[in-house]
């Protein structure tokens, strides 16, 4: 039942990264598609936690965490440079 239940949440997941992905390529604005990016993050860390838990093993871990920071980084680099483009204006 677990099995089931997980495969259906990787099902979602990967729709909503399919939109995602959609929503980057038509984003009308730089800043949409940098904030598309930060949620394709959110999602494919949510894939990893997933594929972990279905497979029970935490191998991939360091690998979601890093991926996790390095989201993080890019999110405070985007609104930093967006901030320091608008004090420009």
């Amino acid at each position: 039942m677990t099995s089931i239940i997980l495969s259906i949440a990787l099902g979602l997941l990967f729709a909503a990264a399919a939109l995602v992905l959609v929503r980057v390529y038509l984003g009308p604005t730089n800043l949409d598609r940098a904030l598309s990016l930060d949620v394709l993050i959110v999602i494919v860390t949510g894939i990893i936690a997933t594929q972990i838990l279905r497979i029970d093993d935490v191998g991939a871990l360091p690998i979601m965490v890093v991926f996790s920071l390095t989201g993080f980084v890019g999110s405070l680099s985007v609104a930093r440079f967006m901030a320091r483009r608008e004090d420009e204006s």
